[in-house]
């Protein structure tokens, strides 16, 4: 297993920052879509990566604001529900990924969070790289309405069975898509998956999503 930090140009003065980790021997690259206010360090999506990491799945825990961008956002939230531009950070890590010789060969898929998941729907529409397969967790699906009957990739919704508004949200995203697709709630699981046994069940479920996918190229 090998880590590195990248630095990943976005036309600004400031980059943005990302954490790939992979296997010797990758079977796919997953790319992080954070959610509202968090960060590449986020916990529950470090330990979501540590766990496919130990499937021999890649991941990039990637920021989708520049730093000052992220200063700015703590005080106005300004960012964290700006779809598109969430949508275009997560198309140039795609681009710069599959111009990495140790990356252009391997499937991708995107991970979505919170605000991050409809990101990741926007984002796969528009990618440059086909995307094997798409992860919500606790997502925001229906930001993306508009593009939600064009995303190609087999589609997860993951949601906490405690999350009562968020169910009804991704019950009207997932009778949106067309793309193969499924809807997983988790008993006993509110918003940010902080039960016992309730973020687990997320890697598992995100991992043989994943795995499945990828492997069927």
């Amino acid at each position: 297993m090998t880590t590195q930090e990248l630095i990943i140009d976005v036309g600004k003065r400031e980059p943005i920052a990302g954490t790939l980790t992979l296997p010797a021997q990758g079977v796919g690259l997953v790319l992080f879509a954070h959610g509202s206010g968090s960060s590449r360090f986020s916990p529950r999506n470090i330990f979501v990566a540590d766990q496919l990491n130990e499937a021999g799945l890649g991941t990039l825990l990637l920021d989708m604001l520049t730093q000052s961008e992220a200063r700015e956002d703590e005080y106005t939230a300004q960012f964290r529900f700006d779809i598109d531009l969430l949508a275009s950070r997560l198309l140039v890590a795609t681009r710069y990924c599959d111009e990495l010789s140790d990356l252009r060969d391997l499937p991708f898929g995107y991970f979505g969070a919170s605000t991050g998941a409809a990101a990741a729907l926007i984002a796969e529409v528009d990618s440059p790289v086909p995307i094997a397969a798409i992860v919500s967790r606790g997502g925001r699906p229906d930001l993306a309405a508009r593009v939600l009957s064009r995303v190609r990739a087999p589609t997860l919704l993951i949601v906490g069975g405690e999350d009562d508004v968020v169910i009804g949200l991704n019950r009207q995203a997932f009778a949106m898509l067309t793309a193969q697709k499924e809807l997983e709630i988790v008993p006993g699981a509110t918003h940010l998956f902080e039960e016992p046994g309730t973020l687990e069940r997320v890697a598992e479920l995100s991992r043989d999503w994943f795995i499945r996918h990828m492997t069927q190229r």
